[in-house]
């Protein structure tokens, strides 16, 4: 039995599974709502509590830059400094960092770049990087790897593939398992290339990482090139360890990636889409600033216990969103993050009682368009 993770039940490739952190257990698969600055957009730690969230998702580029990890070090961390009582898993930067290609030079040591916010000079080696986390003290910490963009040739997945395993040595090095109780994830690359991807899973799943995480997707490929990395990797991963898929994605992206073997998701979609109107429901999605839903006195969605969904019509949803009133977001952003942790949650129960496929096709039903885009396009070469 691991000492950080437990494989429940498997059903096919699909885990149920427990997390073991400094801030509670973790009942696996997992969506984890993202508060980037140590905040989830419009809602409140209360709000997080009432909807069952055991874990929420900082960035450690973003809290570096505006407040400051020593700042927030000196205020109990990112749980005493937010007032969040559960577990905290904190990217590294590497994406928010290489996102900014025109502001930032990489190295061997790791890469230069500058504050969108400010134009200053900054510099996030693997070592800073888990100095910095760790004065966050979140959960779970993310090493320093670099996101290779979508199209990059064989040549640069490789050189950039590799210099990610070597970052992911140094950042072990610099914290070795068991120093303190946050938990140390490392993260697989390879791009769109089956051969870069299977040799990056040998050399991360090498080092004595807490969990392993794939990165590299959702950053411009189709849905079916998407569906092919995850699959194909998380068929490569160790049984014994907590793996986490950044940055995805949709329902359908979920209940998918569950289906390959994932235990962990976290992305902006349910809140984003929340503010913009869009809103998930057991019978898909909804569209709230639609006319037709300006007479609707029904619940926005009658299968959901949130909130939003106990107390307030469509009718009134779509006032507070064409108002423009601050009380849509909340509102849209609990129901939304209701919805996410409510699909892992029925995911977990198929799992367990062996009718995972059956829950899978239940909800794909509800995102046929979605679905059609998976079977398009090229695959992993």
């Amino acid at each position: 039995m691991s000492a950080v993770f437990d494989l429940v039940h498997q059903d096919g490739r699909a885990r149920a599974g427990v997390l073991h952190t400094a801030h509670g257990d973790v009942p696996t698969p997992i969506f984890m709502p993202v508060g980037t600055v140590g905040s989830v957009k419009a809602v409140a730690p209360d709000d997080l509590e009432r909807i069952g969230a055991p874990i929420i998702l900082g960035n450690t580029y973003h809290l570096y830059l505006r407040p400051g990890h020593e700042l927030v070090g000196r205020r109990g961390g990112i749980h005493g400094f937010s007032a969040w009582p559960g577990a905290v898993l904190t990217d590294s930067g590497g994406f928010q960092v290489f996102s900014l290609s025109s502001l930032r030079k990489l190295s061997e040591d790791g890469v230069a770049f500058r504050s969108h916010l400010d134009g200053s000079k900054h510099f996030f080696s693997p070592e800073k990087v888990i100095e910095i986390q760790r004065a966050l003290n979140s959960d779970v910490m993310m090493v320093l790897d670099e996101c290779v963009p979508y199209g990059a040739d064989f040549a640069y997945t490789e050189q950039s593939s590799a210099r990610t395993a070597r970052w992911a040595k140094r950042a072990l090095e610099a914290y070795p398992p068991g120093t303190a109780p946050n938990l140390l994830f490392g993260i697989v690359q390879g791009g769109f290339f089956r051969e870069l991807r299977r040799r990056s899973v040998e050399e991360i799943c090498a080092m004595d990482f807490d969990g392993i995480a794939v990165g590299g997707v959702s950053v411009g490929e189709s849905k079916h090139e998407m569906f092919d990395v995850m699959d194909f990797t998380a068929g490569l991963l160790p049984q014994g360890r907590p793996r986490y898929l950044m940055g995805v994605g949709t329902p359908l992206d979920i209940v998918a990636g569950i289906r390959c073997g994932i235990d962990m998701f976290d992305c902006v979609l349910p809140t984003r889409n929340a503010r913009n109107g869009t809103l998930y429901t057991s019978q898909g999605k909804v569209n709230i600033k639609r006319r037709e839903y300006a007479e609707d006195d029904s619940p926005l969605d009658p299968a959901c216990g949130c909130y939003t969904c106990r107390t307030f019509s469509k009718a009134y949803l779509r006032h507070l969103y064409t108002s423009q009133e601050l009380l849509s977001f909340r509102l849209n952003s609990i129901h939304n993050l209701a919805y996410f942790l409510s699909l892992v949650r029925g995911a977990r129960q198929a799992i367990l009682e062996d009718r995972y496929e059956a829950y899978y096709q239940s909800v794909a039903a509800c995102y046929p368009e979605e679905l059609a885009r998976t079977l398009e396009g090229p695959g992993l070469d």
